[in-house]
C-alpha cells in the first residue's frame, strides 16, 4: 500500500511539520523505507472488554481461542502489560497516549465539574486516529467507544473516517437496551437500528471486514480499532456456543484457578514462587447442587462469548490475508481491565430470565472473576494486579522475528499511541485544531517488537475511585480506597501477598512522593468528588 506523497510533504501540506514532537523512547524507530516510504504498515488494534488475564488459551485459559493462540505463537506475548483498571479510563489512555485524567476521563462518562473528570476526551489531547489521519492513514473503528457519549464527541468527531458501533455499549448483544446510559448504535455520525438476527460481536466484525476490504482497494495504509464488548456483561451468547461449554465448569473456581496457574507456570507467564492469593468468595464445595448448575451456566456463557470473539478475530485475520495485508499489519490484542466482580459473589440476573438468552441481563460474579484474574489479587476497578494486568499479543510478520517469545518488560496502554507513531512515521503534534496538546506520556514498544531493549518508564501510575498505585522497577506501592499503602516486590511476589511497607519505609516514602507529584500534575482529585453536574452522560 502506498501514499501518494511523502510523509514530510503530507504533514507540510497540513501545516503540521513545524509543530511536531519526536516520540519519546523511539530508539527502535523504523527506517524511512520501513515506515515513511511506500509500504507503511497497517495497524489493527483489538480490545476485549472485562476479560481477565488468564481467560484465553495462550495465557493459560481453557477457553478455546485458536486464532489468538496462533497470533501469539507467531508473535509476542507481554507478561507485564497494564491497563487502567476500568473501561473508560483505559480507552482514553489507549486512544491518546496520556493518563486518562489528562485526557478528561479520570473516572467514567459522568461530568464531575472538574477538567480531569469531565467525562469525555478534551481538546488538549489527540487520538491515534487524528494523528494517523494527519499522516495519510485511513482510520476505521468498530465496537465500543465510551469516551464521549453525546453527538459531537463520537469517533467521527475524533479522527475516524468510518465508525460502526456504540457510543457506550448497546446494553444487549442482541439489540439495544434502553436505560439511563442512553446507549446508541451508530454508523459514522448517524444513529441506526440493529437488523433482525443482530449479534454485537459478529456485527462489529462484519463492519470491520467491510471497512478493511474497502481500505485495501486504495493506495493508503489503514488503522483499524475494533473494540469488542465481549465478554462484558450482560452474559449473552448464541445457543450453540453455550452448549459447547455447558457442564465444563462443574469442577468450580477453586480447581479452575489451580489448573490455570499450572498452565501459566508451564508457559513461563508466571513463576511458581508466586503463590495464589486467598480465594475471593465461597468455596465451590459449599454450594448446593442447584447453585453449582447455575454457576456452571454463567461461566459457560462467559466462555462462549470469549470463544465467539476469537472466531471473529479469525475472520478478520482471514480478510487481511485475502487482501494481501497480513504480513505488513501490526496486530495488537489486549483487554481494558481485569475480570469483573460486579454483581457480588454469584453475579446478578435482573430480568430473572434464562441466563444467556436475549431477555436476560446477568453477570458471572466475583467468584468467577477471581478465576479469570488468576493468579492475581482483586478485580476490575482495583489497582492491584488483578484489576490492571492485561494480556497483550503483538503480531507483525514483517518485523517480529522472535515468534512465540515472551516480553517481560512492563508497559502500559499509554504506550500504544507512541508505538503507532513510531511504526508509521507519524508525528505527535504540539498543537492540533488550534489547541495546545499535552505532551505524550507513553513510550514506543517498537524496540521490543524488534527484539531490542528500550528505555522503559521511570515509573507508571494509576488512580481510579481512590484506588491508587505507582510502579517503579520491581517495586509497587498500591492502596485500595481509604486503605493504607502497601509495598510489594513484584519480582519476588507479583501476587501481592507479602506487604513490605513496614520493612522498607524509605521506599514507601519515595514512591508516595512520586505518586503525589504525578497526581498533582495530572489533576487527580480526592475520591469521591463532591461535585457532579451531570448524572447521566457527558
Amino acid at each position: 500500500m502506498r501514499i501518494r506523497s511523502s510523509r514530510r510533504e503530507f504533514l507540510k501540506s497540513l501545516g503540521l511539520g513545524a509543530a511536531a514532537l519526536a516520540v519519546p523512547g523511539c530508539g527502535g524507530a523504523l527506517s524511512r523505507g520501513e515506515a515513511a516510504g511506500s509500504d507503511r504498515p497497517n495497524i489493527v488494534l483489538i480490545m476485549a472488554d472485562d476479560m481477565g488475564f488468564s481467560d484465553i488459551g495462550c495465557y493459560g485459559g481453557e477457553i478455546e481461542t485458536p486464532n489468538l493462540d496462533r497470533l501469539a505463537r507467531d508473535g509476542l506475548r507481554f507478561t507485564q502489560f497494564y491497563n487502567t483498571a476500568r473501561c473508560c479510563p483505559t480507552r482514553a489512555a489507549l486512544m491518546t497516549g496520556l493518563y486518562s485524567h489528562q485526557a478528561g476521563i479520570g473516572h467514567m462518562v459522568g461530568n464531575h465539574g472538574h477538567p480531569a473528570y469531565q467525562g469525555y476526551l478534551n481538546r488538549h489531547c489527540v487520538t491515534i486516529a487524528e494523528v494517523l489521519k494527519s499522516a495519510g492513514y485511513q482510520t476505521l473503528m468498530t465496537g465500543k467507544w465510551h469516551v464521549g457519549n453525546r453527538p459531537g464527541r463520537w469517533p467521527h468527531d475524533r479522527g475516524f473516517d468510518r465508525f460502526y458501533g456504540s457510543n457506550t455499549s448497546t446494553g444487549s448483544y442482541f439489540g439495544i437496551h434502553d436505560d439511563s446510559y442512553d446507549r446508541r448504535l451508530i454508523l459514522d455520525d448517524k444513529e441506526v437500528e440493529p437488523p433482525a438476527g443482530w449479534y454485537a460481536t459478529d456485527a462489529y466484525t462484519d463492519y470491520a471486514i467491510d471497512f478493511v476490504k474497502t481500505a485495501g482497494q486504495t493506495d493508503q495504509p489503514f488503522f483499524l480499532y475494533t473494540a469488542y464488548t465481549a465478554p462484558h456483561w450482560p452474559l449473552h451468547a448464541l445457543p450453540d456456543d453455550i452448549a459447547k461449554y455447558r457442564g465444563k465448569y462443574r469442577q468450580g473456581w477453586d480447581v479452575l484457578r489451580s489448573q490455570r496457574r499450572e498452565r501459566m507456570i508451564e508457559l513461563g507467564l508466571v513463576e511458581r514462587r508466586w503463590a495464589l492469593p486467598p480465594r475471593g468468595g465461597k468455596p465451590w464445595e459449599s454450594l448446593a447442587a442447584e447453585k453449582r448448575d447455575e454457576m456452571d451456566l454463567r461461566m459457560a456463557v462467559y466462555a462462549a462469548m470469549v470463544d465467539r470473539m476469537d472466531c471473529n478475530i479469525g475472520r478478520l485475520v482471514k480478510t487481511l490475508k485475502e487482501i494481501g495485508a497480513f504480513d505488513n499489519t501490526l496486530i495488537l490484542f489486549l483487554s481494558d481491565n481485569g475480570g469483573c466482580a460486579e454483581g457480588g459473589l454469584w453475579g446478578f440476573n435482573r430480568e430473572g430470565e434464562p441466563i444467556g438468552s436475549p431477555q436476560s441481563y446477568a453477570s458471572y460474579g466475583l467468584c468467577w472473576a477471581n478465576a479469570s484474574d488468576t493468579p492475581f489479587k482483586r478485580y476490575k476497578k482495583w489497582t492491584h494486579e488483578g484489576g490492571i494486568a492485561t494480556p497483550l499479543i503483538a503480531h507483525w510478520p514483517r518485523i517480529i522475528q522472535r515468534q512465540g517469545k515472551l516480553v517481560h518488560e512492563p508497559g502500559h496502554v499509554i504506550d500504544i499511541m507512541a508505538t503507532c507513531c513510531d511504526v508509521t512515521g507519524a508525528t505527535y503534534p504540539r498543537t492540533y485544531g488550534g489547541h495546545a496538546i499535552t505532551p505524550l506520556e507513553g513510550k514506543s514498544l517498537l524496540p521490543l517488537l524488534k527484539g531490542n531493549d528500550r528505555k522503559g518508564h521511570d515509573a507508571i501510575f494509576w488512580e481510579h475511585e481512590g484506588n491508587r498505585a505507582v510502579r517503579q522497577g520491581k517495586w509497587k506501592l498500591v492502596a485500595a480506597h481509604r486503605e493504607p499503602w502497601e509495598l510489594y516486590d513484584l519480582e519476588a511476589d507479583r501476587t501481592e501477598l507479602h506487604n513490605l511497607a513496614e520493612r522498607f519505609p524509605e521506599k514507601v516514602s519515595e514512591l508516595k512522593s512520586l505518586y503525589r507529584s504525578w497526581a498533582k500534575r495530572c489533576g487527580v482529585q480526592p475520591w469521591p468528588l463532591n461535585k457532579r453536574i451531570d448524572n447521566r452522560i457527558a
